[in-house]
């Protein structure tokens, strides 16, 4: 029975242990060996006194070890922290300390540049390195931190037992996601072993997916949408394909290469390989079975050519949130009568649309999301105010039950047609949505805030074909300090990863309040046009 996210690894380990598993560049490993090198790192981590329910961060590459890392901290009982490489030491510091991270698997590239804030993390005992150097001690003198450093490679050959003895069960914490919220820093999004056991199934099942599917992960394990491409491989014993790609062109030839059957991406993604310079049109694609969209709506230019290009190929649009998992799915034989609907409840999952009352709306009334299933997640990690906004009582059991049952109020405004199909309104907050990451304005505010230059500052997202929105701050100098936008625009890609980065600054000379003294986001929308 596989109830804990390690089972499927050794289920399909055990049925097939000489099928390709990972694929990394020249690199291929079967079943078989992903669950050694699995076991040996999980033992290796135990050995150095990793306990049950402590969290270790995962900041490295699409790699190998990274998958290794994932499973071998589900071995041993403890909670893997998957961190965006595209951070910034800043950010991934901000996640660490969150989270009370005791051990750090991290690349020597990224050790460097974490040097200045590792010894601000006061919970950190161990450091695995990827890739190993001569000694532990060479690492410690390179990296100039106090924490003790171990070589993943050493670690990957440890003694393994024959045999594991679970310590946990389902309803345990398995992943903290960090994601963004409408205010603040981002928020660690808890989820137990049987909300991905259930995601991988769930869509392993509208998707059709089984041990004959190849699919490329293109989407960092830190995305819901990026770690369910693991979780569904390794569960229905298929082969996972990993890249690190720049170029769109980079993805059509492993595409091709690696004779892929499946791909989920992000607008973005789908823009770049559409772009008039790709060959996409021109690379025959035959094993390619479907392709996913989500992190946003797929612009119906973009879907279009997608279909165009890729004839024999089914597209499945679908829409999710980090706290519930993936919610809906269009089924691809709609896409002719509904290209710009987000689909219908995923299997096992009920999707209502409440309005104000926690009434259910009737076809065509506006209501708020909410997604009940066994895919809602745990809640905020240490943010129980927060949880309980996101996480209540399903308003529509009967009072006999009690409260037996959270279901996950997305914020997202939706409506349905006459069939049911749903249909995307917009946000209830000030939320940004770009390129498939969900950016808090507040975070972007307060780097411009670090510039040393503004006095105010203020973040909208305006709509946008290809990335869903952009981001443009208004800003307000310091008295009598000249800020030069493209020096500010420049100081914040220094700060933060691309995505999070305002495509444009104006410099106001106050910014509009509200009588409370906030600053009045409508009204900066509405100066916008939006």
């Amino acid at each position: 029975m596989d109830f804990l996210i390690h089972h499927m690894l050794r289920s399909s380990a055990a049925r097939f242990p000489e099928r390709e598993a990972l694929v990394r560049a020249n690199e291929r490993l079967s079943y078989a060996d992903v669950w050694q090198r699995s076991s040996s790192l999980a033992s290796g981590l135990r050995e150095l006194g990793l306990q049950r329910g402590q969290r270790v961060g995962i900041y490295l590459e699409a790699s190998i070890a990274q998958v290794i890392s994932i499973f071998s901290v589900s071995m041993t009982g403890g909670v893997y922290v998957p961190v965006n490489a595209m951070l910034f030491p800043e950010q991934a510091l901000h996640i660490a300390q969150d989270c009370g991270m005791t051990v750090l698997i991290t690349s020597q590239q990224k050790l460097s540049e974490l040097a200045t804030v590792l010894n601000q993390i006061p919970s950190l005992k161990y450091i695995v390195v990827v890739p190993s150097v001569s000694s532990a001690a060479s690492m410690e003198n390179t990296a100039g931190v106090s924490a003790p450093m171990f070589s993943f490679d050493d670690l990957v050959q440890s003694p393994a037992p024959k045999k594991w003895n679970d310590a946990g069960i389902s309803k345990d914490l398995a992943a903290i996601l960090y994601t963004s919220g409408s205010t603040g820093r981002p928020k660690g999004v808890m989820l137990s072993h049987a909300n991905v056991v259930a995601g991988s199934s769930i869509v392993s099942t509208y998707l059709e997916i089984d041990h004959q599917d190849r699919i490329l992960a293109v989407l960092p394990f830190s995305f819901d949408a990026g770690m369910n491409q693991l979780m569904t491989a390794f569960q229905q014993g298929g082969t996972l394909v990993l890249i690190n790609f720049v170029l769109g062109n980079e993805i059509v030839s492993v595409l091709a290469k690696e004779r892929i059957t499946g791909l989920a991406g992000v607008p973005t993604l789908w823009s770049l390989l559409v772009q008039h310079h790709s060959n996409l049109r021109k690379t025959p694609l035959p094993h390619l079975r479907y392709i996913t969209n989500t992190g946003g709506a797929l612009p119906q230019n973009v879907l279009a050519t997608l279909r165009e290009y890729l004839s024999g190929t089914k597209i499945f649009l679908m829409y999710g949130l980090t706290e519930a998992f993936r919610s809906t799915y269009l089924p691809p034989e709609e896409l002719d009568r509904r290209p710009t609907s987000m689909g219908k409840a995923i299997p096992d999952t009920e999707i209502l649309i409440l309005n104000e009352r926690n009434q259910l709306c009737g076809a065509g009334e506006i209501g708020q999301l909410v997604h009940r299933g066994p895919t809602v997640s745990m809640g905020y990690w240490n943010q129980p105010e927060t949880t309980n906004q996101i996480l209540r009582p399903n308003p529509l059991l009967p009072p006999e039950l009690g409260d037996c049952e959270r279901v996950c109020y997305s914020g997202d405004l939706v409506k349905s047609d006459s069939e049911g199909f749903l249909y995307y309104v917009g946000r209830r907050d000030t939320m940004i949505k770009s390129s498939g990451y969900r950016i808090s304005p507040t975070e972007v505010e307060e780097t411009l805030f670090r510039s040393g230059k503004i006095h105010h500052a203020a973040v909208i997202g305006i709509p946008d074909v290809a990335l869903g929105q952009t981001i443009k701050a208004f800003v307000v100098p310091i008295k009598d300090q000249h800020v030069d936008t493209a020096a500010l625009l420049a100081f914040c890609a220094a700060k933060m990863p691309r995505y999070m980065v305002p495509k444009s600054i104006e410099i106001v000379p106050e910014l509009p309040k509200t009588s409370s003294g906030k600053v009045d986001y409508p009204a900066l929308r509405r100066r916008e046009g939006l």
